[in-house]
């Protein structure tokens, strides 16, 4: 089994007038940092990067790489709608000092196979660094097949993993059977945090998943257990995870949720999202709070000695 990893999407703090909230982005880096997160990815779905100005998200990347500065490691989303956008932030990106760039097929209109393969093979091969690959069917209208990154990983050197956002474990493990032999190295993760143990099981690399902004000790020990072999520790967080995807049921979309998950925490941020996206109301609110005492009675019971640091 290969090492295990859990990378954080992270949350994109900002003021009431929409813009960035620098201290507040940084002592996030900084919270999940300190709770053992193996990595940082700014700009995914869960960084509401579709409603952010390319001023924005350039002001962002400056932000998140100098901060962060080694002490983890940082990808960026870079997906814009069109290929040249799509090449110029990724290089403004690796210039910046990101160890990569994560990046969404276009969305809107579904593709075909042979549109999202040149739309890669046009990007990958523009691009001063390593490439991640996002599949999001659910917000695409298309899938990146294995077959298709298989074509993809067999031209471009700099394609180096792949982030898996489907609930179907089957179509991670196909990924990963139909790559793995001849590109034993190529990093695939889930994209939702209960199929992390699974991913691994099945021969990846571990998980990026939204939840670790609320709870970043817990994913960080799930990595440690898994690391250690100790599955039955496996087991025991996987219940806690179980209890957690609860969350995403709350609201829609659900970031503002994630947010307000962090703040009943004690994280230090403002709940503000981008526009159009709605604060939680009053029955929300007290359905997380309600979850979160849940989800800390569980974690007492099966991981006592684990706590968050802020």
């Amino acid at each position: 089994m290969k090492k295990a990893s859990f990378l954080t999407p992270v949350v994109t703090a900002f003021d009431a007038e929409g813009n960035l909230d620098q201290q507040a982005n940084k002592r996030i880096y900084d919270f999940l940092m300190n709770n053992g997160i193996d990595g940082l990815v700014i700009m995914g779905s869960t960084g509401e990067f579709f409603s952010m100005q390319d001023a924005q998200r350039k002001e962002l990347i400056d932000l998140a790489v100098s901060h962060v500065n080694h002490r983890a490691k940082v990808y960026i989303g870079t997906a814009c709608m069109s290929v040249e956008e799509t090449i110029i932030l990724s290089n403004y990106a690796v210039a910046a000092g990101a160890d990569g760039v994560m990046i969404i097929s276009p969305y809107y209109f579904a593709l075909s196979d042979e549109s999202v393969e040149y739309y890669y093979d046009q990007v990958a091969q523009a691009v001063n660094g390593d490439v991640y690959l996002y599949n999001f069917p659910a917000r695409t209208g298309h899938d990146l097949s294995p077959e298709v990154t298989l074509n993809l990983l067999r031209k471009h050197k700099n394609i180096k993993g792949y982030k898996d956002t489907v609930t179907e474990m089957a179509h991670t493990r196909k990924l990963i059977q139909t790559v793995q032999n001849e590109f034993p190295d190529f990093i695939i993760y889930s994209g939702f945090d209960e199929n992390f143990a699974h991913n691994l099981l099945s021969g990846g690399n571990g998980c990026i998943g939204g939840l670790s902004n609320i709870f970043p000790e817990v994913f960080s020990e799930w990595v440690r257990a898994i690391n250690e072999k100790d599955l039955e520790k496996v087991a025991a967080v996987q219940k806690i995870v179980d209890k957690m995807m609860k969350l995403y049921d709350i609201g829609t979309p659900f970031i503002p949720i994630t947010k307000n998950a962090m703040i009943q925490r004690g994280i230090p941020l403002q709940g503000f999202c981008q526009k159009p996206l709605l604060p939680p109301d009053q029955k929300q609110t007290d359905a997380i709070q309600a979850l979160l005492q849940e989800i800390d009675a569980l974690m007492a019971a099966v991981l006592p000695d684990v706590t968050m640091v802020l």
